[in-house]
């Protein structure tokens, strides 16, 4: 067995025990379906669902529906809790509706692009290994639950609590951080669209104040889901305020900058305008003002 084979078959079930914890805390203080906890049932389908398509996706050797079904996953698990909830109040019913806007642009966003290009070539090595490519699908699993474990601990808590400043401050924050998402988004697809930057990059419009203003605006949006949850968490449901700090990192730290970054220094690196970007461009956070030329 390859080192890595051994290394993903050893982390998988350390993958599952920090969703089971997750499912525990969060768990308490919230409603039950037939005796078991909305929350954790949320959880283990997050999981659940991810498996279920890892076996065509393997058999097929294909990654294509891998951040659509990430999407729909967000959609179906946070419908569900809001569903069986004890009781439905308009919190849950507002943080619901922003989880579901935000899965269903980026889902559609994601799955248009990688129709478009072909594949995702971040899989190439790991697909072929049924376990390295199953580990892949199960941290998609961990990775909703941390995500969405804000909204999800606040739909299925028994704790309610009228909207207040927390509700509308998360809300805006929530809208600021959307937005900034969707034009960034937007203003990177028709720059590759067009063929006269072919082999170049963007340093136009929201990309000219932030190397990654898309991931900016991701964190902003989820800090605001938090915002809106804050109120009705107690005891070990806090452990929801895991969510924003998960996206944070992971999008700083782990897959999101740090491989974009590698990607643009191995394709622009040495060129006196990317370097120049590079250097008078913000990582993540916006500057006010145009980096200079």
């Amino acid at each position: 067995m390859k080192t890595t084979d051994r290394n993903a078959l050893i982390a998988f079930p350390i993958l599952i025990v920090i969703g089971v914890l997750v499912a525990f805390a969060g768990s308490q203080g919230g409603a039950s379906v037939a005796g078991i906890p909305l929350f954790a049932l949320s959880v283990g389908m997050a999981f659940i669902i991810q498996w279920i398509i890892f076996i065509p996706a393997y058999m097929f050797q294909t990654e294509k529906f891998f951040d659509l079904t990430g999407s729909l996953t967000y959609i179906t698990i946070t419908t569900i809790a809001l569903v069986f909830s004890k009781r439905m109040d308009v919190r849950s019913i507002l943080l619901w509706a922003l989880v579901i806007i935000w899965a269903l642009r980026l889902g559609t966003f994601l799955f248009g692009r990688i129709r478009k290009a072909g594949k995702d070539d971040r899989f190439d090595e790991i697909k072929p290994s049924f376990i390295r490519f199953l580990n892949v699908w199960t941290i998609q699993g961990l990775w909703i639950t941390f995500t969405a474990s804000a909204a999800l601990v606040a739909i299925t808590t028994a704790t309610r609590k009228g909207l207040d400043a927390f509700a509308v401050i998360g809300f805006l924050l929530w809208i600021f951080g959307f937005a900034f998402e969707v034009i960034a988004d937007s203003q990177k697809s028709r720059f590759n669209a067009d063929p006269n930057n072919k082999g170049n990059f963007i340093q136009t419009g929201l990309w000219a104040r932030s190397r990654h203003p898309n991931y900016f605006g991701e964190i902003v949006l989820w800090i605001g889901i938090a915002i809106i949850a804050l109120p009705v968490l107690h005891g070990w449901q806090w452990v929801a305020m895991i969510s924003p700090l998960f996206v944070t990192l992971l999008l700083t730290r782990v897959s999101g900058v740090p491989l974009l970054e590698k990607k643009a220094d191995k394709k622009w690196g040495g060129q006196d305008t990317y370097e120049t970007y590079k250097k008078n461009t913000p990582v993540l956070v916006p500057r006010l003002t145009k980096a200079e030329k």
